[in-house]
Parts: structure tokens; sequence; C-alpha cells
């Protein structure tokens, strides 16, 4: 199953998320009504039966029912109101501590290494990183509604417990539910459940404020306590909810951190660990049922009815299916003594390591898409030490990551790059000006391959600035792309990106949502794009066509289009791959495949067809990895 699949899959499971939900609300709400009129029942002074104390009512019972109803909708939709701010929320509403870009504790230093060369490979923006610093067990989670404001927590047993390899194992296998679409699926789980868990917590304060004595005492004790047990109910739907909708996933997620690692030993020795170790993956949160369904282990216990994870054993023989329990037994001794620690190892450089070629074909790039492999990690790893340690302490910088965007756009004509630098002095200052004058120098002899890798350390980063100042930023960049009187594919490629993760981060809720539009709904959109695909892989006119004709051929076989190119194609396109985003899953698919015949037509793609490839793929909430054979 492709990443267009799974996006697809996702849809039908928020569908059914949503008629299990309606399902049960109303169990909730028949079951309030039918506490009610028992309790009608016990506070009338003679002895009736249920249906004499509860018909005269009858109106008020449904309106009871009704507002029952709605308290449950307000309930989830306060919740989801509160988890808009994207998957940092979650993990602060833990007790997650955020693990700044500059840490040099070791620990903390090779998660860093681990989640951003993830990232990368991913083609995916770097995700704030969390831990939780109280919890002993091993557990991870991954919460947001798209990939650019997904926030990785990890706990501090995780890192202490963990080697490298079986942490990466984790963190990989974190982000198959980052690139899956998992992620929004879970949030607004949260959401929906804690609206369930409102009838119990209202029963929970009647019988907790409830006088003993008095004529009202019995009735209302009776209430606080039938809405305590309806709220159960629907506490325990929801757990049937989270279990449906979990297990099989996580056994996908395993399977697909095998396959970016390319080795078994990294998740199955977590796994193992998970199962020798006491504390094994428990949290001891109080919200930790919360996000019970969220997390790599079981991190409440749940029975096997409820269990949001497959039973571990099971987990670890798919992968090493030799294994057996009593194996682990000798290791468990030593993993449990209050003395063993992880070796956090030598971050320093990575040793280069090349990634292997590819073919250039649609099922090979669309095989791609949210599923990179261990040579995307490779490549990655290439890519991350390969960038000068003064660019990449910049981008990671919260003082210099602006300077460093604005330092990718500056010209290498010095008349122009002067325009430029008084265009920065009005906005950011002088120091900010003499900053990306002093970064500059730095990325005139940078590899055309690191520059977006580069932009991708520095966006997270920019992320703790106050939105105007996003908002002005963009507006900066926007500018220095066109102080040639032109703008070039990098610099449209670098401000569309800064445009996608920015806007993504500022509104989340309404981020890489799967639209429902088909393609013949969007033949001109998608016109402009595959013309101007066509114009940046060839010099020559004839070439153009016939990239443009393949590419089309590829979505409408049976009819003919000219390729037409704007001259501000940068603004065109910008608008029509926004409307491009809400095309349905498979229909994102094609246009894919359709590009890359497109770029594929002269036999090789360029550094700058495969950025211009990437940030279209971004702009589609398709993320592509960076390592393509050919650029």
């Amino acid at each position: 199953m492709n990443f267009f699949e799974h996006q697809a899959k996702a849809r039908a499971q928020s569908r059914w998320m949503i008629w299990a939900f309606a399902f049960s609300v109303l169990l909730t709400v028949a079951g309030v009504m039918a506490i009610m009129a028992v309790a009608l029942a016990f506070g009338t002074a003679e002895k009736v039966t249920l249906e004499d104390a509860a018909l005269p009512h009858l109106p008020a019972l449904l309106a009871v029912g009704l507002g029952v109803a709605v308290v449950i909708g307000l309930g989830s939709l306060y919740k989801i109101a509160r988890l808009k701010s994207g998957g940092g929320a979650v993990a602060v509403s833990l007790g997650g501590v955020l693990v700044p870009p500059e840490t040099r504790e070791p620990r903390l230093r090779r998660l860093r290494n681990v989640v951003e060369e993830i990232a990368i490979a991913s083609g995916v923006p770097v995700p704030q990183i969390y831990v939780l610093e109280r919890e002993a067990g091993i557990n991870a989670f991954a919460a947001g509604y798209a990939p650019a404001d997904a926030a990785v927590t990890v706990t501090r047993g995780a890192l202490e417990k963990l080697s490298r390899d079986e942490l990466q194992g984790v963190i990989a296998h974190e982000f198959s539910h980052v690139l899956n679409g998992d992620m929004r699926l879970n949030i607004r789980l949260m959401g929906l459940i804690f609206g369930l868990l409102v009838i119990h917590i209202i029963g929970r304060e009647i019988v907790a404020n409830t006088p003993r004595g008095g004529k009202r005492g019995p009735t209302l004790a009776v209430l606080g306590f039938g809405l305590m047990t309806v709220g159960g109910i629907g506490m325990l739907c929801g757990r049937l909810i989270k279990a449906r909708l979990s297990r099989q996933r996580e056994y996908l997620a395993d399977a697909s951190a095998v396959q970016f690692t390319r080795q078994t030993g990294g998740i199955a020795g977590a796994l193992k660990k998970i199962a020798g170790i006491d504390t094994g993956s428990r949290l001891d949160a109080q919200k930790g049922e919360e996000i019970s369904h969220m997390l790599f282990g079981d991190g409440v216990g749940y029975s096997a009815l409820f269990a949001t994870h497959p039973p571990l054993v099971e987990r670890i023989q798919r992968i090493e299916p030799q294994f057996k329990l009593a194996a682990i037994k000798t290791q468990a001794v030593q993993w449990n003594d209050p003395g063993f620690y992880s070796d956090p190892g030598d971050e320093g450089p990575v040793k280069f390591m090349a990634a292997t070629t590819r073919d250039i074909t649609p099922s090979a790039i669309v095989s791609q898409v949210g599923h990179p492999g261990a040579d995307d990690y490779r490549y990655a790893e290439t890519l991350n030490a390969t960038i000068p340690l003064l660019l990449r302490d910049a981008a990671q910088s919260d003082a210099d990551a602006p300077a460093v965007l604005l330092a990718l756009l500056m010209d290498a004509d010095a008349v122009i790059a002067g325009q430029q630098r008084e265009a920065i002095a009005k906005v950011r200052g002088a120091a900010e000006a003499a900053r990306v004058a002093v970064l500059h120098q730095s990325t005139e002899n940078l590899h055309a391959a690191l520059r977006l890798p580069l932009a991708a350390l520095a966006f997270p980063t920019l992320r703790a600035r106050p939105p105007a100042e996003l908002m002005a930023l963009q507006v900066l960049v926007s500018l220095l792309a066109k102080a040639d009187g032109r703008i070039g594919a990098f610099e449209f490629v670098l401000a569309r990106l800064l445009a996608v993760q920015l806007g993504d981060w500022l509104s989340p809720a309404s981020a890489g949502s799967s639209g429902s539009k088909k393609l013949v709904e969007m033949q001109d959109e998608a016109a402009l794009l595959l013309s101007v695909v066509a114009d940046a892989g060839t010099a020559r006119g004839d070439e153009a066509r016939r990239a443009f004709a393949a590419g089309w051929a590829h979505l409408w076989p049976q009819s003919t289009r000219a390729a037409a190119l704007p001259p501000d194609w940068p603004t065109a396109l910008d608008d029509a791959l926004k409307r491009l985003d809400t095309l349905m899953p498979l229909a994102k698919q094609m246009l894919v495949e359709a590009l890359v015949k497109t770029l594929a037509q002269d036999g090789r793609v360029t550094v700058g067809e495969a950025e211009l490839l990437r940030v279209t793929c971004a702009s589609l909430h398709c993320p592509l990895p960076p390592a393509l054979s050919g650029a």
C-alpha cells in the first residue's frame, strides 16, 4: 500500500470513526434518559412503576437527552479547539520538555540528530522534539495535524535505555504515523473521546457535591452515580473505537520502520527491552489514557479487548519470526540493573555514504512518497554531515535562522545583492543585513543539493517566532526573490516551501486534510504545472513540448493540449498549487506520476527539477524524500 492509498484509507477510517462516535453518543443519551427516569421514580413519595414516572416527564426527558448530546458535542469541540495549536500542545499537556536545537547534552543531541536525519530523509519539516523527563518507561509518540506542526515526544527511559539503532527504530516507527496521516486521525479521536468522558466527569462532580441529608440527596446521588455509569459506557465505547483503529496501524508502522532503517535489530531491540524491563512502556502521567492510541507501546495496560497495541511478542515475531520470550531472560537482568544506561555515543560528523541510484519512473517515485527507505536515510546522513558547521549552527540558532533563509536568496550580482541588503536593513535592521552578508559568503559555494536541506533545518527554529514576524519574513523573501526582475526556479521553490510550512504551522487544523476534488475539475491547473515543469527541464522548445505532451497524455490520453507558460508564472503556479491540494489522494498520485513523466522525458533530472518536484509534492502534502536518481 503506497502513500496515496494510505491517505484514501485514512479518509475511510475517519468516516468510520465519526459513525462509531455518533452511535456511542446515542447509547450515552439513551442511558442518561433511562437514569433520569429511574431517578424520578426513586424520588417520588409513592411507589410507582418506571413507566408511570417517566411518561408524564417524557418532554423533559427528551430535552435532557438533547442537552446531553449538546454537552458531548461541546466537550469534543472544546478539546479539539484546545489541540488546534498542534502536536506540541499534546506533549506539553503531559509535561513534555522541549529539546532546543542547540542542545549539547549527549542523549538529547543523539535524539535530535536521529530525528533531523529521518525528517530530511522523509522529505518533511523537522518536527518539534520533546522529552517526558519523569517517565522511566520506554515509550514515544508523534502528535499533530500535519508534518509541519508535528511533535515527536520520547520518554527519558527511552533515551537512557535504548541504543542509537533502537532509538532510530522507534523514531522511524513514529515517522510512519507522521507520513501516513495517522496523527490527524489520532488527534481528532482525542477530541471526540473527551466528549464521551464529559458525562462521567459531570456525574462524578454531582456525587462529590451532593449533600448527605435532605429530601433531594438520594435523588441527586442516584443521578450522579447513574451519570458516572453511563459515562463509563461512553468511555468503554471510546476505548473500543481506539482499539479498532490502532492495532493494525502499529503493525504497519513497525514494518515501515524496518523498511526505512533496513535492519530489524533496532525496532525489535526496543520492543525486547520493553518486554524485559520492569517499567516496560508504562506511563505514570495521569493523561496517559488520552494518548494511549498514539504511543509506541502500551502505556496504560489495557485488557486484550481494549488493547490499542498488539501483544509485544507478536510484534517482535512479525519482525523476527524465531523469537521466544525466554531468549531475553538473561539480558533482562542486566537491563533492570539500576546502573544500566545505553551509551549515547559520539554524535560527531557522519561518514559519507552514497545513496543507491534509482530509476526515475512514475511507479518508483510514487513508491518513495511517504515511504522513505534505508537509501534515503543514508543520503540524509550524508546531507546532514556535508552542510558546513557554520551554516548548520546558524540554521539551528534562534537569532540566525531567518538570516540563513535570506542568505540563500542573495544574488550573485553585486549591485542586486546590495539592493537586497538595503531591503533587509529596512525590514529587519542593519545588523541582520550584515549577518546575511556574512552567511551569504558561506552559501555561495554550497552545493545545490544542500540548499533545501539547509532551509529545512532552519524552518523548525522559525516556529518560535511571533506569527506577525513570520508573515513579514514571508513578504521579505518574496521581495528578495524579485530583486532582479524575475523569479528563478530555486527562488520560487524556497518561497513556496516557506509559505507551505509556515501556513501549516500557523493553521495546523486545516493543513494537509484529504481533498475531494477530481482531476477533471483541475485541467487548467494541471496544464500550468506541467508547463512550468516542462520548461524548467530543457532550454529547447521542441523538447519542452514533448515533455509536456508526455505528462498530459498520462492524465488524459484521449485529448491533446498545448503547453502555455504565462509571463507571471510564479504567481499563477502558487494559486494553482493551492487548488491542486484539494484533489483526492489517488488523483494526486496520478498528478505526481504525470510530473515524473514530464521530468524524465529527456532522460535526466537536474537538481533544479528535483527541487521543483519536491516543492510540488510538499504543496500537495505528499512528502517526497530528497534522494532522486539522476539529480
